[in-house]
């Protein structure tokens, strides 16, 4: 768009002109009527009959239509006159007192409509070298502004509607933000919290956290825990920068489907990626993946751990988050982790030798310890585990390693999640355990997800002391009065507890969660 046309500012409202052009907006109401059919979400505020001013308020009532529906019939009347309004005054600049300069372009404007904006009202109203000038250049100082949004945010202030649909509401949100136009941001708000995908999610996020909406960064970050280990892909992975995947990777809520050694997959994968994908193709990636990567990286530097080198420390403090305890008390992880070469072994000598004294305290020890006993999982040493109900059938499962052969088993059956302490000749890893009883703080949670990857359900318990003898079980969670939808993945915490010899000076129960 070149420059508008501009005329003489009259002094008069800009609205005193409006009845000799609403016979020229009905004939356009055809053409407003052609665009109300599926497409991005379009918000519009209905208009007041109040005159522009400094306030940035606005009266009457917000409504927005669902993404990709139909807009809500507005009075013709009052469609008439924003339309009138936007096509004379905005795309026309009649009347126009001020021109607005940016992107190489000119917008010929009103002051009185400009200042609906709380930017333009305290350029034009305070004390700035702006306030008296005719004609004003801006430099944008936010690189997701770009012209197009820039366009739709002046017409905004002109029509109060605008289009946002998933792929243009951070450039718009940005824009909203410099103009601190609050109406605008929260329907930018609206639409990304409804919008919430795979290939919106970190964007969204990264936004959240620069315009200062936090519940959008909760919500995405509470996404990709979700998420992360079920619908991952090379470029959700590529999006994932190093301090939002520590800050996953570090959280017990992540939903692991699997043992802490898909973690550590996962982070292999993602490192993998970060590396290589900016300089290679796809097709070159799927002829050398992660595997054979590092493995060459290892034959070329005698054998130093990847994260010892000056390419791999970048990547420390994500893998330092890793639950070590729980992925070495596996053989074929242990002996997986010891042929990457990935991780240094300063990391791992003392993990393996606190592994070892909790192995002697739980066959050896005979003290049961206090039946209550405070839990805590702030410090991040749970073991995150789970599975995943693909129907509802009963099935049960148990996990390699757990605990040092604790027969610990999980059960769905008639819409119930229980626990039973019953190897039933079935391979526990490191043997079955032979004490009588066997204590263990657990937190459980039980998830669905829709296509998209919203939780449509979600249940979640309390971190909780169990004490099970042999043969006996515990429901944990009963789901018969709800609505399932399958696949459900139920998610496990656990702190392993041996015998306890006392309480602590402040009264809670000393406690060595394997860490």
């Amino acid at each position: 768009m070149g420059a508008l046309s501009s005329r003489m500012w009259s002094g008069r409202n800009p609205e005193e002109d409006e009845p000799a052009r609403e016979g020229a907006a009905r004939e356009e109401e055809a053409a407003v009527g052609a665009g109300e059919q599926a497409g991005p979400a379009v918000v519009q505020e209905e208009q007041a009959s109040e005159l522009p001013g400094v306030s940035t308020g606005q009266a009457g009532h917000k409504r927005k239509a669902s993404p990709g529906g139909p807009k809500a019939k507005v009075p013709r009347k009052k469609m008439d006159k924003s339309r009138g309004i936007y096509e004379s005054l905005f795309l026309g600049g009649e009347n126009s007192d001020v021109k607005i300069c940016a992107f190489q372009q000119e917008w010929c404007l009103h002051r009185a409509y400009l200042c609906r904006s709380g930017y333009f009202s305290s350029m034009f109203c305070g004390a700035w070298l702006e306030t008296n000038m005719n004609t004003i250049e801006m430099q944008m100082p936010d690189e997701n502004i770009d012209r197009e949004a820039f366009h739709e945010v002046l017409g905004f202030l002109y029509s109060r509607r605008i289009a946002i649909p998933p792929s243009r509401v951070i450039a718009i949100l940005a824009t909203a933000s410099m103009l601190q136009l609050d109406e605008l941001i929260q329907q930018c708000e609206d639409m990304m919290r409804a919008t919430v995908r795979t290939d919106t999610v970190c964007s969204y996020y990264y936004s959240a956290e620069n315009y200062g909406l936090q519940s959008i960064r909760y919500i995405c970050r509470q996404w990709l825990l979700d998420n992360l280990m079920i619908r991952q892909n090379d470029e959700l992975l590529l999006e994932i920068n190093l301090n939002l995947m520590r800050e996953l990777i570090a959280s017990s809520d992540l939903l692991v489907v699997g043992v802490e050694m898909d973690v550590y997959i996962t982070l292999k994968k993602w490192m993998y990626l970060q590396l290589e994908a900016r300089t290679c193709s796809e097709s070159q990636r799927a002829v050398l993946p992660a595997q054979l990567c590092f493995a060459k990286f290892k034959s070329e530097s005698d054998s130093s751990p990847f994260l010892d080198s000056n390419q791999g420390r970048t990547f420390v403090p994500v893998f330092q988050k890793l639950r070590l305890p729980y992925i070495i008390c596996d053989l074929p992880s242990a002996h997986v982790i010891d042929q990457d070469g990935l991780i240094p072994a300063t990391w791992l000598t003392p993990v393996y030798k606190e592994q070892w004294l909790a192995l002697l305290r739980a066959e050896q020890s005979r003290e049961l310890g206090p039946m209550d006993i405070y839990v805590s999982d702030i410090g991040g040493n749970s073991m995150r585990c789970g599975g995943q109900l693909i129907s509802d059938e009963q099935c049960s499962w148990t996990w390699t390693g757990f605990n040092f052969g604790w027969d610990l088993v999980v059960c769905y059956v008639n819409k119930r999640i229980v626990f039973r302490r019953s190897a039933m000749n079935k391979s526990c890893g490191l043997g079955v355990s032979l004490l009588w009883q066997r204590k263990v703080a657990f937190r459980l949670r039980v998830i669905s997800l829709d296509s998209t990857g919203k939780a449509v359900l979600r249940r979640e318990t309390e971190y909780s002391v169990l004490s099970l003898r042999k043969d006996q079980e515990l429901e944990v969670v009963n789901l018969q009065n709800q609505d399932l939808t399958f696949p459900m993945y139920v998610a496990c915490n656990f702190l392993y507890l041996p015998g306890e010899s006392g309480a602590g000076p402040s009264g809670e129960s000393s406690r060595s969660p394997m860490n």
